[in-house]
């Protein structure tokens, strides 16, 4: 999650502060919660990472698929009706 953020602040001269970034960029929390619902997808869940993954495009309009690898480094940004399948 440390990573994220600054990744952020090194890429968008808009992040004004920690507090806006953790609340007001949806590209962060999609990931956040892919993370979360990704580890539980490969932990052998069956429903609980695909309904976080549903959650977090209700919240964020991002879609990122519970078996997609994301790797560090990643910065989503105006990141509306952006959809990451399992196999990218």
């Amino acid at each position: 999650m440390f990573s994220d953020l600054q990744i952020i602040y090194e890429r968008d001269p808009a992040a004004r502060n920690w507090l806006e970034v953790l609340f007001c960029y949806p590209g962060l929390q999609a990931l956040f919660l892919h993370r979360i619902a990704h580890w539980l997808y490969f932990a052998g869940l069956p429903f609980v990472p695909r309904l976080i993954s549903q959650l977090s495009r209700f919240l964020t309009g991002i879609e990122i698929h519970p078996g997609a690898k994301i790797g560090r480094g990643v910065f989503i940004d105006h990141g509306m009706g952006v959809v990451i399948g399992e196999t990218a």
